[in-house]
């Protein structure tokens, strides 16, 4: 028997406008309808918005319930709902969680960790546990020793549909000038000049000796799996032109101008932090989100450490530019992430795709979430 749901009187968002006053139907968890006026039968929305199922592609907050203090781990399969249960009522259908590979600066996590939580997530999926789909983004720390070893533990996993290539050592892309790593390391560690010193020295040779070899084995494997592959913080030209070798689709927080003009001009959807935003700049001192979108090259928005933020920051951005609109707007949070890393079956209202669905109620400041559907099926 066909399962059927109506929701009508809503404020339809398509990708390329409004359409007030209209109605979606689904069955059997796809979108099988849309229509302009109001329907008699099934769920009246009362005018609110219905927006597609946000998909967050880059976010570090499972890591916040699974460490939240250091040296704290906390059940897995407890972190992950908690974790899943902001997410869901953030607007969010589809996360890419963040796995880290290969210690890095803050010591990352041991050995086979990553892959227990990964294998977590799987069974909890399983359980009917979770409300949205959990997908897997690894961030691959490309001067890190242990990288490769991290990553063969994914290898064969179906889950893993995005690979970041970072490299966080001091003097280049995030922390282009030494006051903005010794902010971050020496000052927030309280290590001594000395101390500092070596530290710097050790993660300097680390980059030298290993970054370049370990971007091209990730790349290639990749390429072969048919990952989406992202850049990371490019910061200058050259940058730009090694991730395009690469095959890289997601630019990931650029940190200058010139690299997110020339990564958008290449192809790339640039990505940056919905919170950078909402909060008007960045936390690290880097280029604003706000100075891309004035571009017109700002094409997806990740959460980065706040789920809401994914919903809030594009009503932002429609309220603040007279050249984005809210569907423009919310296509960075919806079918341009969709797109970049192949998942066409959904991230747009439209019929034949995936009923992944938001009622979102906005009069003023930030918006709410008041229902939200997978697949056809009610989550929140």
């Amino acid at each position: 028997m066909s399962i059927e749901t109506v929701l009508s009187n809503a404020t339809v968002v398509l990708e390329d406008r409004l359409l007030p006053n209209s109605t979606v139907v689904v069955r059997d968890g796809v979108i099988a309808e849309i229509s302009e006026g109001v329907s008699s039968i099934g769920e009246d929305l009362g005018g609110d918005y219905l927006i597609p199922g946000l998909v967050e592609l880059h976010t570090d907050h499972l890591e916040t319930h699974y460490s939240p203090r250091p040296g704290v781990r906390w059940n897995k399969t407890a972190a992950i709902q908690a974790h899943d249960a902001q997410i869901v009522t953030s607007g969010i259908t589809t996360v890419f969680d963040c796995l880290r590979m290969g210690s890095d600066e803050d010591g990352g996590f041991q050995h086979g960790e990553m892959r227990e939580m990964a294998d977590a997530i799987q069974a909890a999926e399983k359980e009917d546990r979770l409300r949205a789909e959990h997908l897997i983004h690894l961030r691959c720390e490309v001067a890190s020793e242990n990288v490769l070893q991290h990553f063969e533990d994914f290898r064969e996993d179906p889950h893993v549909r995005l690979v970041s290539l970072m490299d966080h050592s001091p003097g280049q892309r995030q922390f282009q000038t030494m006051e903005q790593y010794t902010l971050y390391y020496k000052t927030k560690r309280g290590l001594t000049d000395e101390q500092f010193a070596r530290f710097v020295e050790s993660r300097l040779a680390a980059s030298s000796r290993y970054s370049a070899k370990h971007r091209d084995t990730l790349a290639d494997i990749c390429a072969a799996r048919g990952i989406t592959v992202a850049s990371h913080d490019d910061a200058t030209l050259a940058h730009v032109e090694e991730a395009k070798g690469h095959g890289v689709k997601l630019a990931e927080f650029p940190t200058s101008l010139d690299a997110a003009d020339a990564s958008h001009k290449a192809g790339m959807s640039v990505l940056m932090g919905a919170p950078n935003v909402v909060r008007g700049g960045s936390h690290s001192g880097n280029i604003a989100a706000t100075d891309l979108a004035e571009r017109g090259v700002l094409d997806v928005l990740s959460s980065d450490y706040i789920p809401l933020s994914l919903l809030h920051a594009p009503f932002v951005l429609a309220d603040r530019y007279e050249h984005i609109s809210l569907p423009q707007a919310l296509s960075m949070v919806t079918a341009t992430p969709a797109r970049t890393v192949s998942l066409n079956d959904r991230g747009r209202i439209a019929v034949g795709l995936r009923a992944d669905l938001v009622r979102v109620r906005r009069d003023y400041g930030v918006p709410v979430v008041r229902a939200v559907w997978r697949q056809g099926n009610r989550v929140a």
